[in-house]
């Protein structure tokens, strides 16, 4: 059995057969393929000598048995729709998403239905009661890639359909039927594929190509061809440098199934990937009027339609953020993230912008709103980071920072690194550490503060989160130019703190970085004292940040090696302060 053969299977169910010319044209197909089916179906006795189909021959090898439901990702692409509402739950024509799936589906007889779920699991609950599916939790939802949800599933594939929640089919894309394993493609071409598909409508993957046809992602696998698909999801989720892909490379890139390529017409599925892209297909949505596009219509006086090229920036540690354009000016939004209306006071920052506004030393703001968090900024064009383990961006950075604490700015509000660590530590609702020797190391940072305390010198407005990600670099008429941004975390503080989040941030690994950018900032003239104190701010600070990473990480989010080297900066940092107090002062506090 082939795709052309499905095809007219499938032609004859819904239509009475006139004549093979007419078939051709109606299903595009050549006439020479055509005739091959005909023969092939009357062959398998499943067609008589007049082109009828005998039902009773299409027996239980050709009837779908389940469907899989793809729902368990973030949908970044969505922004800022995506914060509000999973992408499966996205209204088209006043019905979700999911639910013209799971109708279309049960229209054909399928009535065992599976959901993956994962990022706002809870909003798919009630179809449990409405459509009798079934709900499995992913949970590496925030870590991995889909080929993971399916691996949830893996033992129920066989005679499935494996589905997106992402689609928006304007006929119903399934059968009672199905005689082989295929995957949607449409007409378009998509560079971002790799699907190429020979003469037979197959899937060819021997070479890869640099674009192929736009990959609609809806799948049929029978009985015979999941029983190795389930042999290459196991073996690739075994291996952790699969966490990224996406499930199609358990079927394609093994190349031991044999796929058939079913091509449709673009416009018949839709797949809804941006904000845009659900705008196009129902410009009345209701989910088109989410809270940020209402404040971005407001603060910049113009209307939804006027909205374009919207897209997520890398996420961040703390929030989410997307660029958009509005009447050919570009700007960012930033929403915050899980879990940061226990993490940062949005009055203190409000009031830090009105502190530092009109001084040249951040991206221009437009909007912020105290009490949840909303942010609207210019977005800086040609923009780059600081390179770390770059000595000139390091200076200039240096010397931005240092001009910034010169001007002794103030607020009435200060970060207090000790009292930010029990905070954080607090928000772990009465969960041990999964550092064994916590308590131990704790004890042991907190020791630090007399000597802190001693060397301490002006507090100023501090930046706090004066990371290399927050120093942007820009050119402008051959002007270069560099502006601090994200001051969430900003506060009265000693200024030396500063210098000591841009190391930890940094990763460095070695002492000898982080004596460097000592040296970059006082200019080759810190005192022994001062250096010992930016030790121990490494020391406190690694584990403020390492307190922290075990909030967020019972919220489901994960930092990697980033939160272990916080934990292993409280530690290194804290012996390397006593080494020098007891060498260099005669005596450790």
């Amino acid at each position: 059995m082939n795709i052309y053969d499905l095809k007219l299977i499938r032609y004859l169910l819904k239509n009475s057969f006139t004549t093979r010319q007419k078939v051709s044209k109606d299903l595009k197909i050549s006439l020479s393929f055509i005739n091959n089916s005909l023969d092939n179906l009357q062959k398998e006795g499943l067609i008589d000598k007049s082109y009828n189909i005998i039902t009773n021959n299409l027996n239980q090898n050709y009837k779908p048995k389940n469907a899989i439901i793809l729902a368990a990702g973030y949908g970044l692409r969505m922004v800022p729709i995506n914060m509000e509402t999973p992408k499966a739950l996205l209204t088209v024509n006043k019905e979700p998403l999911i639910e013209r799936l799971i109708k279309q589906l049960t229209d054909v007889g399928i009535k065992d239905i599976s959901i993956v779920v994962g990022f706002q699991k809870e909003k798919f609950e009630y179809l449990i009661d409405k459509f009798n599916v079934k709900l499995v939790y992913n949970r590496d939802y925030a870590k991995k890639n889909n080929l993971y949800s399916l691996n949830c599933v893996r033992e129920k594939i066989g005679n499935s359909y494996i589905i997106p929640s992402d689609l928006w089919c304007n006929t119903n894309p399934f059968s009672q039927f199905e005689l082989c394993s295929w995957y949607m493609v449409n007409k378009l071409i998509d560079e971002n594929s790799y699907i190429q598909v020979n003469n037979q409508l197959e899937i060819d993957n021997s070479k890869r190509i640099q674009s192929g046809n736009a990959m609609v992602g809806i799948s049929y696998i029978t009985e015979e061809d999941a029983k190795i698909l389930k042999l290459n999801i196991e073996k690739l989720c075994s291996d952790a440098s699969n966490d990224f892909v996406f499930w199609e490379k358990a079927l394609f890139d093994l190349n031991n199934i044999k796929v058939y390529a079913n091509i449709i017409e673009h416009s018949s599925v839709v797949e809804i990937n941006s904000y845009e892209d659900l705008r196009e297909l129902d410009s009345n949505s209701q989910k088109l009027h989410t809270e940020s596009i209402k404040v971005i219509c407001d603060v910049l006086k113009c209307e939804n339609k006027d909205i374009h090229d919207i897209h997520s920036l890398k996420k961040g540690m703390t929030n989410r953020s997307f660029v958009f354009t509005v009447k050919g000016n570009k700007y960012i939004m930033r929403i915050p993230g899980e879990g940061t209306d226990k993490l940062i006071n949005r009055i203190h920052e409000a009031d830090v912008y009105n502190a530092i506004k009109c001084l040249g030393i951040c991206d221009e703001l437009f909007y912020i709103n105290p009490s949840n968090g909303l942010k609207i900024t210019s977005y800086i064009n040609n923009a780059r980071v600081c390179d770390p383990f770059n000595q000139v961006d390091l200076k200039k950075c240096m010397d931005k920072l240092r001009s910034f604490h010169d001007l002794k700015l103030k607020v009435n509000h200060s970060f207090d690194i000790f009292g930010q660590i029990d905070f954080y530590e607090s928000l772990w609702n009465g969960n041990s550490s999964v550092f064994i020797d916590y308590k131990e190391t704790k004890e042991k940072i907190f020791s630090l503060i007399p000597f802190i305390n001693a060397n301490k010198g002006q507090e100023v407005l501090t930046h706090i989160d004066a990371v290399p990600d927050n120093f942007l670099f820009s050119t402008d008429n051959g002007k270069e130019s560099i502006q601090l941004i994200d001051w969430e975390y900003a506060g009265m503080q000693d200024p030396h703190v500063d210098i000591a989040m841009f190391c930890i941030y940094s990763l460095y690994d070695e002492r000898k970085y982080i004596d460097n950018l000592i040296d970059l900032y006082f200019q080759g003239n810190c005192t022994i004292e001062n250096r010992i104190k930016i030790y121990c701010y490494v020391a406190a600070c690694g584990l403020l940040w390492s307190n922290w990473c075990e909030y967020k990480s019972q919220l489901g989010v994960e930092f990697g090696e980033y939160s272990l080297m916080q934990y292993r900066y409280a530690k290194e940092y804290y012996r390397l302060a006593k080494e020098e107090m007891k060498k260099h002062i005669g005596h450790e506090l």
